[in-house]
C-alpha cells in the first residue's frame, strides 16, 4: 500500500446540536424522545461529526430525490478531493492507474461516482472501473480485499480503492423508529482512498502490504442491517442483535484467518476495526479477547467522526499510518457490514 487520503464536509457539529435537531424535527420536541436522545447520547462516545450541509438545509431534504442529488454534488466533491490527495502522497500521476475500486452505500449514481471522477481527475480512458454497492459498513475492508485480488492478478499495476459515504443525507427526518433515531444519533460523513500497486512496480511506500483476506456471511440474517429501499430513500434496518451476533460468529473467521498464517489474536500489532458502537467494540474485544488499547484508534475515531460506514476503517488505516508499528509485524483490518457479513484483512507493516 502506497497512500492513503482521508476527508470529511466541512459542516462540523457537536453532538448536542445534532440531538437538539432530532429532538426538534424528527421527535418533535416530545419528553419521551427527549429522554431517550439523552439516553442514547451518553451511551454513544461520539463528540463531534461532520454532515454534507448544514443542519437546516438537511431539514429541507424532503424526499430521495433531492436527498441524492445533494448526496452526488458532495460525493464527487470529496471523492475527488481524496483520490488527488492519494495521488500526490504516492507521489502517482492520474494517468497511472490501472484501476479504481469505489464504494458507497448511502446514495446511488449511475453512472457510478469514479466513472464521473475519472475525467474529472485525468484517469485514463481505458482505467478498470469496479464500483460496489451494499456492502455498507463493511465496504472499507471488503473494498480492501478487492484491492488486493486484483494486484494479484495484475502486479504491476497501480489501483485505488475510493470509499464515499455520505449518511446524513440518508437519514430520515420523518421515521420515529429507534433504528432511525439509533442511525441518526451515531452515523457521520466522510471519505477515503487509498492507492495501492503490485508486487512487479515499484514505489511500494510506507503502508502495510495486504496479505489475505477472509469473508464470513452469517445465515438467515438478512433483515439484520441493510436498507429498506423504496420511493422513501433508503430507511436503515439496524437490529439489536448487531453486538451478538459479531460475538458469536467473528472469532471463528478471524481465527480460520490467522490460522492460515500460524497467528492467534495475540500476535496481532494493530486492530483497525470498523467500530459499529460501543456494544459492537465491546464485543468484538471480548470475542478476539483484546487489551483494553487494542481498539484505541477506533475509538479515537469514533468519537471525532462518528460512524462513517466504509470509510471509517480507512479512517482507523490512516490515523495508524501515521505512526505504524515496527515493519514486518501483522495486522489486521475488520468490518461488519450487511448479509450479515464479516470482511477481514491480514496484513504486514
Amino acid at each position: 500500500m502506497s497512500a492513503i487520503a482521508t476527508a470529511v464536509p466541512p459542516h462540523r457539529f457537536a453532538q448536542e446540536e445534532i440531538m437538539d435537531f432530532l429532538a426538534g424535527t424528527t421527535l418533535g420536541r416530545s419528553a419521551t424522545g427527549a429522554m431517550m436522545l439523552r439516553k442514547i447520547q451518553s451511551n454513544a462516545g461520539v463528540a463531534t461529526r461532520h454532515f454534507a450541509r448544514p443542519l437546516e438545509e438537511l431539514r429541507a431534504l424532503t424526499d430521495f430525490t433531492d436527498a441524492n442529488r445533494a448526496w452526488l454534488d458532495t460525493a464527487l466533491e470529496l471523492g475527488e478531493q481524496v483520490l488527488v490527495d492519494a495521488l500526490k502522497k504516492a507521489g502517482a500521476r492520474p494517468e497511472d492507474v490501472d484501476c479504481v475500486i469505489s464504494t458507497t452505500v448511502t446514495g446511488l449514481a449511475v453512472p457510478s461516482i469514479e466513472a464521473r471522477l475519472a475525467h474529472r481527475v485525468g484517469l485514463r480512458p481505458d482505467v478498470r472501473r469496479i464500483p460496489l454497492f451494499g456492502n455498507g459498513c463493511a465496504g472499507g475492508a471488503a473494498g480492501l480485499a478487492r484491492l488486493r485480488e486484483y494486484l494479484l492478478g495484475h502486479p504491476g499495476h497501480t489501483a485505488v480503492l475510493l470509499s464515499v459515504e455520505l449518511c446524513s443525507l440518508a437519514y430520515q427526518i420523518q421515521d420515529t423508529s429507534m433504528a432511525n433515531i439509533v442511525a441518526g444519533s451515531l452515523f457521520g460523513d466522510g471519505a477515503a482512498a487509498v492507492l495501492a500497486v503490485g508486487a512487479e512496480r515499484p514505489g511500494t511506500g510506507g503502508g502495510p502490504e495486504l496479505v489475505d483476506s477472509h469473508s464470513y456471511l452469517v445465515p438467515d440474517s438478512e433483515e439484520v442491517l441493510g436498507w429498506d429501499i423504496g420511493s422513501h430513500g433508503l430507511r436503515i434496518l439496524l437490529a439489536p442483535e448487531v453486538p451478538a451476533l459479531t460475538a458469536e460468529y467473528l472469532p471463528k473467521a478471524v481465527y480460520d484467518l490467522l490460522g492460515r498464517h500460524a497467528l492467534t489474536p495475540d500476535g496481532i500489532a494493530t486492530w483497525i476495526v470498523h467500530g459499529g458502537g460501543p456494544k459492537v467494540m465491546t464485543a468484538f474485544e471480548q470475542a478476539c479477547g483484546l487489551p483494553p488499547h487494542a481498539l484505541a484508534q477506533t475509538r479515537g475515531s469514533w468519537a471525532d467522526k462518528g460512524n462513517l460506514s466504509s470509510a471509517s476503517v480507512l479512517d482507523v488505516l490512516s490515523t495508524t499510518m501515521k505512526n505504524p508499528p515496527p515493519a514486518g509485524t501483522p495486522g489486521l483490518v475488520a468490518a461488519m457490514g450487511p448479509g450479515f457479513a464479516i470482511e477481514l484483512v491480514l496484513t504486514r507493516w
